[in-house]
């Protein structure tokens, strides 16, 4: 659920509908109040990356209704965006234990009723999830093979009520990418282009859903950024931000989406990110380096390449990388020294 995404790769999750919803505006909340309350409350600490208190509802969540998938689903969401968020190992036993139990329960839910909207929901979202997470590691046909029953349960909701703004919110997403990655295809008769239905419904979520709107919302800003419509990016994501002043997953869109606008704005809000993530992490060695680099980029383009240069000194002389960290870094310290020659030879 939650990156951001500069380092966040659409690409990478056609089949996965990376950000899913729970709520709508028309009374689509589950019947049991609690179970609502420790939703609405868990996801926006997610949001806002207060992932240890967002744990603890879900763990709450898990325990007093062992009828549902929801904690195990959301503890697994909470585990996957602390560590894609903090550029950490994901804890894979945890977070494969958390979504296959989720599922397991999912399923025997609609061995009881398989027209219940909400189980073929449940089914969808952990679905979603394990495609998400199946992508993140890399499992290109595990994720597409998920990601396509996810698809497919997420469309069977909207077939039982097509108000059901959960489903756009996901379909929205898989829609517009799954046509903009097939363009090519476009011209024969059996591969339509649904990159507008699928904004179309990302549109409609936002403005009917009532709680997870902001994942319409994220969505959508990288979507016009692809489009290269900037502007409209920057748009929506600082209205999100008046709600979630302190959620990087905003500020990660709205910081690309300045890149092309305003070059120095982007190298500011590119380096509030890096200074909002929390000191006592152990290590933020990649996001450091992502985002120092990121600034690098924007002071070049702002003409400050004195600063730009000083930025790439640091990173390369940043030193203690872990074998995990100098994977993942590999190719951006490539690139860090060939900006930093290129800086040099000016």
């Amino acid at each position: 659920m939650t990156g951001l995404l500069v380092r966040f790769n659409f690409i990478k999750i056609i089949p996965l509908l990376i950000l899913i919803s729970f709520f709508n505006i028309h009374a689509q909340i589950y019947p049991d109040r609690s179970v609502h309350k420790i939703l609405k409350a868990g996801i926006k600490l997610i949001i806002n990356q207060k992932y240890d208190d967002a744990e603890k509802l879900f763990a709450q969540l898990d325990k007093s209704r062992k009828d549902l998938p929801l904690g195990k689903i959301y503890l697994a969401a909470t585990q996957i965006a602390k560590s894609y968020d903090y550029a950490e190992p994901f804890d894979d036993n945890l977070i494969t234990k958390y979504l296959d139990g989720a599922k397991k329960t999912s399923e025997r839910l609609l061995q009881v009723d398989d027209k219940n909207i909400w189980y073929n929901y449940f089914f969808a979202l952990t679905e979603g999830y394990l495609a998400y997470y199946d992508a993140l590691k890399h499992n290109w046909l595990s994720s597409f093979s998920t990601g396509l029953t996810s698809v497919s349960t997420f469309e069977y909701c909207l077939e039982l009520d097509k108000n059901f703004y959960e489903s756009m919110i996901a379909l929205g997403s898989y829609k517009f990418w799954r046509s903009k990655k097939t363009d090519f295809l476009n011209w024969l008769p059996f591969v339509p282009d649904e990159k507008n239905l699928g904004i179309e419904y990302l549109q409609k979520a936002i403005k009917h859903s009532g709680y997870n709107s902001h994942l319409a919302v994220h969505s959508l800003i990288w979507i016009y950024i692809e489009q290269e419509e900037y502007n409209k990016a920057i748009k929506i994501a600082e209205a999100a931000l008046v709600d979630n002043p302190q959620s990087r997953i905003f500020k990660w869109g709205l910081a690309r989406a300045y890149e092309n606008v305003n070059p120095g704005k982007s190298a500011i809000i590119y380096g509030e990110i890096l200074d909002s993530y929390p000191k006592e992490l152990k290590s933020n060695k990649i996001n450091e380096v992502t985002l120092k680099h990121l600034i690098a980029q924007q002071l070049v383009k702002a003409g400050k390449s004195k600063a730009a240069l000083n930025l790439c000194n640091e990173i390369l002389s940043m030193k203690g990388y872990t074998p995990f960290e100098l994977d993942q870094l590999s190719g951006r310290l490539d690139r860090v020294r060939v900006l930093k020659n290129e800086l040099m030879a000016k």
